[in-house]
C-alpha cells in the first residue's frame, strides 16, 4: 500500500503553518508560562480546527485522524499553549454519547472537556465544563470533582489532581486513550522538527575556531541522527492515524508504536540539540528550553515509552500479526 496525504490536507496543513507563523511566536509561548492564553483556543475554533472530529450535527467538519494529524504536528512545531490533545480525544466521545450540545460550545472554543491522563491529572480541569476520565476500563465523568494545583516542569500546561464521583457512560475506552496517544505523538513529532531547526540555526551562526560550528563533522553528526530519528517517527504517526480512521484490528499497537518512535524523537533530539548549543540552551530565556519540556512531558503523557512498548511486546508474544 502506498499512503500520501490529499492535496487539501497538506492545504490545511500549510494554511494552519501560515497563521501560527504570525499568531504564535515563541513570545506569546513565553508568556503563557505566566498567564494562561485563552485567546488561542478561540483563534484555532475559528479556524475549525477545534471542531475538525465533530460530526457536522454537532457544527463540526467531521474528519478523521488523517485530516487532523498534520494540524496537530504544526501546533507543536511552534508548541502551541492550548490543550488540542484533550479536545481532539474527546471529540467523538461527547459525540457517542449523545452531548451534542456540550460538543457544539466545545468546538466554538466557548467550553472545554478536560480528560484525566492514566496518571490521575487533568490540564485545566478548573476551567472545564466537565472532566472525563477511564476507570477500570471505563469510560465515565467526574463529577462534584475535588482539585488540587499541581505543578509541571512546562509551564503552560496546569495539571490538577482530581477526584470525583465517577458516572460511567457508553463509550469506548480504547479508542478515547489511543486518541489522545496519537494527538501527543503527532505533536512530538512537531517539537523534534523545531528543536532541530534551532539547533540547524543555531550550528550556522556560532562559530569556533573561526568557522561555523555546523561545519564540523562531530556537528552533523549529531545533527543528522536527530533527523533519521523524526523521519522514522513521522511515519508511524501517519499510519496510526490511518489505521484509528480505517478501524483496523491492530490500531491500538500501531498508534502505541508512533507514541513510542516519536517519544524517543523529541527525547533524543533534545538531547543534541542542547548539545548543540551548549551552555546557552540551557538559559531559560533561550527558546530551545521550551520545546525540551513539553517534549519531556508529552513523552511520558498518555502512556511513556515503558507503557507503550509493553503493549506491542504483549501483543507480538501472544502471536499476533500485522497486516
Amino acid at each position: 500500500m502506498r499512503f500520501s496525504f490529499t492535496e487539501e490536507q497538506r492545504q490545511m496543513r500549510d494554511a494552519l503553518r501560515s497563521s501560527l507563523t504570525e499568531s504564535c511566536p515563541s513570545g506569546r509561548v513565553r508568556a503563557a508560562w505566566k498567564t494562561p492564553d485563552a485567546a488561542l483556543r478561540i483563534e484555532l475554533a475559528e479556524q475549525g480546527i477545534l471542531a475538525i472530529n465533530l460530526p457536522e450535527d454537532a457544527g463540526g467538519l467531521g474528519l478523521g485522524a488523517q485530516d487532523w494529524v498534520l494540524l496537530a504536528e504544526e501546533l507543536g512545531l511552534v508548541a502551541a499553549p492550548v490543550n488540542l490533545i484533550e479536545t481532539l480525544a474527546t471529540n467523538p466521545t461527547l459525540a457517542a454519547i449523545g452531548a451534542l450540545d456540550l460538543a457544539s460550545q466545545v468546538g466554538t472554543g466557548a467550553e472545554f472537556v478536560a480528560l484525566e491522563e492514566p496518571g490521575g491529572f487533568a490540564l485545566d480541569a478548573d476551567k472545564a465544563a466537565g472532566i472525563l476520565a477511564v476507570r477500570d476500563g471505563r469510560v465515565g465523568w467526574l463529577r462534584d470533582a475535588t482539585l488540587i494545583a499541581e505543578t509541571s516542569v512546562d509551564g503552560t500546561r496546569r495539571p490538577f489532581k482530581v477526584d470525583g464521583r465517577f458516572e460511567a457512560v457508553d463509550a469506548d475506552a480504547t479508542d478515547l486513550l489511543d486518541r489522545a496517544a496519537l494527538v501527543a505523538a503527532a505533536e512530538l513529532v512537531g517539537l523534534s522538527r523545531r528543536m532541530l531547526d534551532l539547533a540547524v540555526e543555531y550550528s550556522k551562526s556560532r562559530r569556533q575556531f573561526g568557522k561555523p560550528i555546523g561545519s564540523f563533522q562531530a556537528v552533523q553528526h549529531h545533527l543528522v541522527d536527530a533527523l533519521q530519528r523524526i523521519a522514522f517517527a513521522a511515519p508511524a504517526v501517519y499510519r496510526a492515524a490511518w489505521s484509528v480512521d480505517t478501524n483496523h484490528p491492530n490500531r491500538s499497537v500501531h498508534v502505541s508504536m508512533a507514541k513510542v518512535y516519536a517519544s524517543e524523537a523529541a527525547l533524543f533530539t533534545g538531547r543534541k540539540a542542547l548539545q548543540v548549543h551548549g551552555a546557552i540552551g540551557y538559559t531559560f530565556e533561550y527558546d530551545l528550553h521550551m520545546w525540551m519540556k513539553r517534549a519531556w512531558t508529552l513523552s511520558s503523557a498518555w502512556g511513556d515509552v515503558r507503557h507503550h512498548t509493553d503493549r506491542v511486546g504483549q501483543f507480538v508474544m501472544s502471536g499476533g500479526q500485522d497486516a
